[in-house]
């Protein structure tokens, strides 16, 4: 009699069958046209080529075999799923190489999971259920042995290793990583990746090629023979308030006739407002923007900077110039200053000192250390005991109480919301910065009662976003879109305030034109009094340029820009991108030019190629 068709008989259709699922499940949540016909015809043929080998080279124990690349996929899957709904990127192998500080946040990534994502694991938790019962191991020895067609499964091999081809190839040149992606498909993508980082290798520019006039020339931008404002504030200390996850839409935000950052917006109008200023952070977000704040560089590809191999450089940095006129450096922050590779960051850029957990002890405990209370309680004594010395110095303090996911002890909430964003990532964030303000307020004032508000200039940014859009419900896009008056997007999700305080009182209160993290150094440095002409740096000063062009390359496409007007957004290439302007992230015809894209480029290519050109720090070299 003939045997019936029997699924469990065929692993390879089972599994296919299985992981198919979760492909589903993974172009849902990161393609905006979710699974189609284009997902089976991308993603089975990944599928059929690792079963494929399977039966090829496996005699025994074949079903485990099965099951260990089952588990293994739904890992990369599950990793696009978590990656994205936070960055808004195809996570790579790139990423997976930081797996370690995933143990470190883990409260924050856990805060990202969506129930339905753990359903990919259902599979995996029943086989090894399974694996535990006697009679069914005994039957997947006994099906583990039946081998399939060689024919057959030669047939299966090539087609599959043909459509993965015919998927990759005519889309390599996208530069567009989602667009890319769905193209290809995550696997094909996933693959593709690891294969072109080791045979696409990106030109390294000559460093005698790389010079500032080169630069500014990219950047559209010509510096004046007498800079305005220079030396205003010639001798005094310089504080840099780094604050957790701030962004711009926060500020004179009301709820219920309660102000979300009372203190922040005081600061704003009694001081230098840049309200059109941007985060040039990575995946390494606080990191990162501490990175590119004391070096003017950017964000070195793939990476974050501050695990990157540039940390055995000599770095030309903020630190090291301010040094070299007088100042003596100190940076303080409540977290450990191993996290991040932070200790050889500091070591890079030239601080004096660094204080962090050691110092701050973990009493009040938020997030990844003390509150933002203890630190700036703990930090002022520090700061008037240095000011109180015949040298300046150059303090840097990074806050960190309004971390993602933004979720504080009941006795630190000091606002009450509307019942609706109870419980939900906008909610929590906008008590977490209301919190960080509330902190924020004691420090500005035992700042000006120590007397080190007056000898200081003090600048204060937010260093990387804090609500993605990727994250978001369609009921928190809508509460959003009633606070800020249309719908968020990419220009106010980038979107950090940028304040001043200068002793002269000879600024403006408001500057309006496009600035961004990378711009810091060069503008500081302007009011010090002290020259960066021999120093090499990306951004500009902002009190006396106008024109600017910033890259976006961790969280948007590559090629992504901000202009003097938009944001612009890669497509398959230039031509097919989306410009969203910069007032209410509407979308809008001839925001950018080809020009503009192509300058992005070779901007960063320079950064990236001076970076690895520089010579290893004396220290590093004396270890050698």
């Amino acid at each position: 009699m003939k045997k019936s068709f029997d699924i469990r008989n065929k692993p390879i259709l089972l599994f296919t069958f299985l992981l198919l699922l979760k492909s589903g499940v993974a172009w849902y949540v990161v393609f905006n046209d979710g699974p189609n016909w284009s997902t089976m015809f991308t993603e089975i043929p990944f599928f059929l080529i690792v079963f494929s080998l399977i039966e090829w080279l496996a005699r025994k124990r074949k079903i485990l075999y099965y099951m260990v690349a089952n588990l293994f996929i739904t890992v990369i899957y599950f990793a696009v799923l978590m990656y994205y709904k936070y960055y808004g990127v195809i996570a790579t192998y790139h990423a997976l190489q930081q797996a370690d500080k995933v143990t470190k946040v883990g409260e924050s990534t856990y805060s990202l999971i969506t129930p339905y994502y753990l359903f990919i694991f259902v599979d995996v938790v029943f086989f090894l259920f399974l694996m535990f019962r006697p009679k069914y191991i005994s039957l997947w020895k006994e099906r583990g042995a039946v081998r399939m067609s060689r024919p057959v499964l030669t047939l299966i091999t090539a087609v599959s290793f043909g459509l993965c081809i015919f998927n990759i190839w005519p889309n390599h040149a996208s530069m567009n990583e989602i667009k890319k992606a769905e193209s290809m498909g995550i696997l094909n993508y996933e693959v593709y990746t690891l294969f072109a980082d080791t045979t696409e290798k990106e030109e390294i520019i000559d460093s005698k090629e790389i010079t500032q006039t080169a630069v500014n020339e990219l950047k559209g931008i010509t510096m004046p023979e007498s800079p305005q404002y220079f030396a205003a504030d010639q001798g005094k200390n310089l504080i840099v308030v780094q604050m957790e996850s701030f962004q711009n839409f926060l500020i004179g935000l009301t709820i219920d006739g309660q102000e979300v950052t009372p203190n922040i917006n005081k600061l704003v109008k009694d001081n230098t407002y840049f309200n059109n200023f941007y985060t040039d952070a990575g995946q390494g977000t606080t990191s990162d923007a501490e990175f590119v704040v004391n070096t003017s560089f950017y964000v070195p590809k793939n990476e974050p900077a501050t695990s990157s191999n540039y940390m055995n450089k000599a770095l030309p940095g903020l630190p090291g110039l301010l040094k070299s006129n007088g100042y003596h450096t100190y940076t303080f922050h409540t977290n450990s200053v191993d996290f991040w590779n932070r200790k050889e960051l500091y070591k890079a850029i030239g601080f004096d000192k660094y204080y962090d957990q050691s110092f701050y002890g973990d009493d009040d405990h938020i997030a990844f250390g003390s509150s933002d209370e203890v630190l700036f309680a703990k930090t002022v004594p520090e700061l008037a005991a240095l000011d109180a010395k015949e040298d300046p110095f150059y303090a840097m303090v990074i806050s960190m109480s309004a971390h993602h996911p933004f979720r504080l002890p009941e006795e630190k909430l000091k606002m009450t919301l509307p019942e609706q964003y109870q419980g939900t990532l906008l909610g929590d964030y906008i008590q977490a910065q209301n919190y960080a303000d509330y902190a924020m307020g004691q420090f500005l004032d035992e700042l000006k009662e120590s007397g080190v508000w007056d000898d200081s200039l003090i600048v204060f940014y937010g260093d990387h976003q804090g609500v993605p859009l990727y994250a978001l419900g369609d009921g928190e896009k809508d509460w959003l879109k009633e606070l800020i008056g249309y719908d968020y997007g990419y220009t106010d999700m980038f979107n950090i305030p940028f304040i001043v305080h200068s002793p002269s009182g000879t600024l403006p209160a408001e500057i309006g034109h496009t600035g961004g993290q990378v711009d810091i150094l060069p503008t500081v440095a302007n009011l010090l009094g002290v020259s960066v002409e021999n120093q090499l740096h990306f951004g500009e000063d902002l009190l006396n340029q106008e024109t600017n062009l910033l890259p976006v390359r961790h969280f948007l496409p590559t090629g992504s820009f901000i202009n003097n007007s938009s944001i612009y957004v890669t497509g398959e290439a230039y031509a097919d991108g989306t410009n969203f302007s910069q007032k209410d992230n509407s979308v809008i015809a001839g925001g950018s030019t080809e020009a503009q894209f192509n300058s992005v480029q070779r901007l960063l290519n320079m950064s990236n190629s001076y970076l690895e050109q520089l010579p290893d720090r004396p220290d590093v070299q004396s270890e050698d």
